[in-house]
């Protein structure tokens, strides 16, 4: 049986792997944590902010809204009060999809 290489999972990711991850500045994702009271990331003796992967998923939702769906800050916060468990599954079936996205590209790049 082949090798299959299996997806490592971190229980913290520090504030510059998040602000990779979304290409922002840190002051954005410190920003997204004071106005929205989903997000709280655990703080180390340092004060380092150490975000969870529901931390992580919290800030795809945020992002989504805000960025791609053009909500205000204030819409966001209001559309995540009355449909949170809506928004988490749209998050997922968005994930899914750009995975899928990926792995299609890569199969064409190799035909």
């Amino acid at each position: 049986m082949p090798y299959k290489e299996r997806e490592i999972n971190k229980l913290y990711y520090t504030m510059g792997e998040v602000t990779e991850m979304f290409g922002v500045n840190a002051s954005q994702i410190r920003f997204y944590e004071r106005e929205f009271d989903i997000i709280q990331p655990k703080k180390n003796k340092k004060g380092n902010r150490l975000f969870t992967p529901e931390d992580i998923e919290h800030l795809k939702i945020i992002f989504n809204l805000v960025k791609d769906k053009g909500y205000t800050l204030q819409g966001a916060r209001d559309y995540l009060k009355a449909n949170k468990n809506q928004a988490k599954e749209n998050q997922r079936v968005i994930d899914s999809l750009e995975r899928l996205k990926q792995f299609l590209i890569e199969v064409k790049e190799r035909l």
